[in-house]
């Protein structure tokens, strides 16, 4: 954010329901078990929706660039192959697409609510996606302190357990369970009808090359989209070593002239 805004731009982030500083649905008071896993995907796209809307109407403005990584690059998707007249580009980092190899996020098992996440043991099996040789360097040092705490943070109910863990809805892993990883996507790739950039870095293990590939093949309708490979860096891209690749990658795509050529319909 600090990046763009410095380039003049005005940003907003979106923490969707259950996450960040956002409301926490009521379940997530009651323990998990007690109801279906919450917030899927299209309760995110009606967040998002409600965030353009509101957006749009404060800065006066018929479009905004959407910028999205991982599960929220799904959801930024459908929401612009169903509002491309509301979208100007679309960058997306390591968007969630159909899987050819179970997901790393998804242990298995009966889904409740939410999960309870023990980020300060993440740091394992981040590095453990990059050869042995790069691990020590890949994150600078002290970041991924600082990265733990500041997610502990945003959960001051799972902060104060012992030990310490942000709670994390349910929904995303069922939608990949109903659609990603059982071959069906959550929404047409081909309905999205803006420019698109996708960037992605060769050890991510989450969201693998091939489907990346595959999401890039079914932008059948964009006016021009663009790949960028990231060498040396994992899901996590945006906050190791080579992060500056990725931020200049998405700040040279909005900063390039684009002017739609009619209002896209839907």
């Amino acid at each position: 954010m600090d990046h763009l805004a410095v380039q003049g731009y005005d940003v907003f982030a979106l923490d969707v329901r259950g996450y960040g500083g956002s409301t926490r649905p009521p379940e997530m008071n009651a323990p998990a078990q007690d109801s279906e896993p919450l917030v899927r995907t299209d309760v995110a796209v009606r967040d998002l929706t409600s965030a353009v809307e509101h957006i749009l109407k404060r800065r006066g403005i018929p479009r905004l660039n959407l910028v999205a990584m991982s599960w929220g690059g799904s959801v930024a998707g459908a929401y612009t192959a169903s509002n491309n007249g509301k979208v100007l580009k679309l960058a997306l980092i390591a968007p969630l697409w159909l899987l050819k190899t179970p997901a790393p996020i998804d242990s298995g098992g009966a889904l409740g609510a939410y999960r309870k996440v023990p980020v300060l043991d993440f740091r394992e099996r981040w590095l453990a996606a990059a050869p042995e040789a790069a691990r020590e360097s890949l994150v600078p040092e002290g970041w991924f302190e600082r990265w733990a705490e500041a997610s502990l943070a945003t959960d001051a109910q799972g902060n104060a357990e012992r030990p310490r863990v942000m709670r994390a809805v349910n929904g995303p892993i069922q939608d990949i369970r109903d659609y990603w990883a059982a071959g069906k996507a959550f929404y047409d790739a081909s309905d999205i009808r803006v420019p698109v950039l996708l960037v992605h870095a060769e050890w991510d293990r989450d969201v693998t090359m091939a489907s990346t590939q595959d999401f890039f093949l079914s932008l059948k309708r964009a006016p021009y989209r663009r790949w960028v490979e990231i060498g040396e860096g994992t899901h996590m891209v945006l906050l190791e070593k080579n992060r500056l690749q990725a931020f200049d990658a998405v700040s040279q795509f909005l900063a390039e002239a684009y002017a739609p050529a009619a209002t896209p319909r839907g």
